[in-house]
């Protein structure tokens, strides 16, 4: 079995669900007592939303390349990162280590790929929605059609992670509001929707919808739990 490295913090909420998901899947692969072989590194989160907040990125990639290197050092045998966003720091870490970089839009893309869809939503914070980082591979590396919320919808699930889900607190209203969004997707054409920050999972769930959903956290976690056992 290989080691997971894996840099988390980036909510912690989101990182207890990657350990969970995981573990589980190995001893349901291996049984008896198995568990995951990993090693983690958790960032102060507040000071990664702050480098985000203030454009920081190189600031920000230097976080997570001190966070690759330490778990290279440790013994990891490829990198898992417990977050859509800071997927923007791979071309940084990739310089940094020689280690692989299990990239979580890969593993959402692949999937997507074999459930035969071609146009695709896509819910994130602003920087995954906006930014080429994540969006642009989908359609350069995969050729989707990659659909993203208005402005007015994009700044509000902006807020519901950042305010909300980080923190650990689900809003009844706040999940309304968000199938409403998902609803104007597939009305504007989409096939499925990316829930594309490993948080969105804790609010919304594929039973609330009629829409197909791409829960982030659960296939990057399959497919950590695939190379490690591979």
């Amino acid at each position: 079995m290989k080691t997971i490295g894996l840099i988390g913090g980036m909510s912690w909420e989101s990182s207890i669900e990657y350990y969970r998901l995981i573990n589980q899947e190995v001893n349901q692969n291996l049984g008896g007592h198995h568990n995951a072989k990993s090693i983690m590194y958790t960032v102060d989160f507040a000071e990664i939303e702050t480098l985000q907040r203030s454009n920081r990125w190189d600031e920000a990639d230097a976080a997570m390349v001190k966070a690759a290197k330490l778990l290279t050092e440790a013994g990891a045998d490829f990198l898992v990162i417990c977050t859509n966003t800071m997927h923007k720091s791979v071309p940084a870490i990739e310089k940094a280590v020689n280690i692989p970089i299990l990239h979580i839009a890969d593993a959402t893309a692949k999937l997507i790929h074999e459930d035969g869809l071609q146009r695709i939503g896509l819910l994130g914070t602003r920087f995954t929605m906006e930014h080429d980082f994540y969006k642009g591979r989908l359609i350069d590396l995969y050729g989707l059609d990659v659909l993203i919320p208005e402005q007015v919808e994009r700044e509000f699930v902006h807020h519901v992670i950042y305010e909300e889900l980080v923190k650990g607190n689900i809003k009844p209203d706040s999940k309304l509001e968000f199938l409403k969004i998902i609803n104007h997707l597939a009305e504007r054409g989409a096939q499925g929707v990316v829930l594309g920050c490993t948080e969105i999972g804790l609010l919304v769930k594929e039973s609330d919808t009629t829409m197909k959903l791409y829960d982030t956290t659960l296939i990057h976690a399959h497919s950590a739990v695939e190379m490690a056992l591979k």
